[in-house]
């Protein structure tokens, strides 16, 4: 995937503008899209393996180019806290602030609050669970600058926002990133985790089998299939979605879903 973005941008060095933005919407971003998930993957120390994790993080640069901004180390450093701690209303920063559930909360506010979600995915981290950053992101940082200057440089700027802008486009009202709002958005009440076994997650590194994930993440997702094959009497009969493009229509359509459709737990801890 990073070798055919690297061939795009030869591709697209002299292309119009509404041909870079519609193959940054239906191409380009598809595989930016799945490159995140990639990261998903290595973010779980899947592509070398647990004994290997300086080689994951190195990995991790790698397929973090295309994408055309930093987002390898500090998806890490969020993400393992949400396995730990679903739902933990200060830890865990896949759940929408109140703020965000009380302002798109409408048909309309849902339409700009799914394509904002690249904006409300890098925000929310700083507002509800800030981290000092660390040495590898500031080192996430310098390489993804540096490769993004050469690509200004040699093919252009606008060749460059080839990969942002699809990077940000497929993380919005796309039909890859319905998988977003698939994952933990309470459709059924009381369930939590929905999984998805259609033809995406051929493109998805098999996310969607999200409930087969979330039991056990430190299987790779080549292998999630096989964990639903040999256990199908814990996962046939739960709640699941049979269209990501589905899921994003049902969440702006339906006014008893939204941002706020999500389980919230209290945190606990000692008391002094």
């Amino acid at each position: 995937m990073v070798a055919i973005q690297f061939a795009m941008l030869f591709v697209m060095r002299d292309r119009s503008w509404g041909v870079t933005l519609l193959a940054a919407y239906c191409f380009g971003g598809v595989i930016n899209h799945s490159l995140m998930l990639a990261i998903h993957e290595i973010a779980h120390n899947l592509a070398f393996g647990h004994a290997r994790p300086f080689a994951n993080r190195l990995f991790g640069f790698f397929a973090n180019l295309p994408i055309g901004l930093p987002v390898s180390i500090s998806f890490k450093k969020y993400h393992l806290e949400h396995h730990r701690y679903q739902g933990d209303e200060l830890i865990d920063t896949d759940i929408p602030t109140y703020i965000e559930a009380k302002l798109f909360c409408t048909t309309v506010g849902k339409i700009f609050w799914v394509m904002l979600q690249p904006f409300f995915y890098t925000i929310r981290p700083l507002m509800v669970n800030p981290k000092p950053p660390t040495l590898l992101e500031f080192v996430n940082l310098v390489i993804q600058l540096v490769f993004d200057v050469i690509v200004a440089y040699f093919f252009g700027v606008r060749v460059l926002l080839y990969l942002v802008l699809g990077s940000l486009m497929a993380m919005g009202l796309h039909p890859v990133a319905g998988h977003f709002i698939s994952e933990h958005y309470m459709f059924k009440k009381g369930f939590e985790t929905y999984s998805y076994y259609g033809p995406l997650n051929w493109i998805t590194f098999n996310v969607g089998y999200h409930n087969e994930h979330h039991d056990f993440p430190a299987v790779p997702g080549s292998r999630l299939p096989l964990v639903k094959k040999i256990a199908p009497e814990f996962y046939d009969d739960l709640p699941q979605h049979n269209s990501w493009s589905a899921v994003l229509y049902d969440f702006i359509m339906d006014p008893d879903i939204g941002p706020y459709a999500r389980i919230r737990r209290r945190t606990v801890g000692l008391t002094s």
